[in-house]
């Protein structure tokens, strides 16, 4: 494990953070009747979890999940 791989890391989860904070900003501010918001945001934010766990994993030991 080096710098650089925690850089990365680092960078990653950010941009990650990012895309999802928006995409829910985004369904907030979309007028939404409120099944398909609530729905929206979980399906979001479940998404956002799981590829941070996706990251994580891959950064703890490098191929072993893959999206490819």
């Amino acid at each position: 494990m080096t710098i650089a791989a925690l850089i990365h890391l680092v960078i990653y989860i950010i941009i990650i953070g990012i895309i999802i904070w928006l995409l829910i900003w985004l369904i907030d501010n979309v007028p939404i009747p409120e099944p398909f918001h609530r729905v929206a945001r979980v399906v979001v934010i479940v998404v956002g979890v799981l590829v941070l766990i996706l990251a994580l994993l891959n950064f703890i030991e490098p191929g072993v999940i893959s999206l490819r």
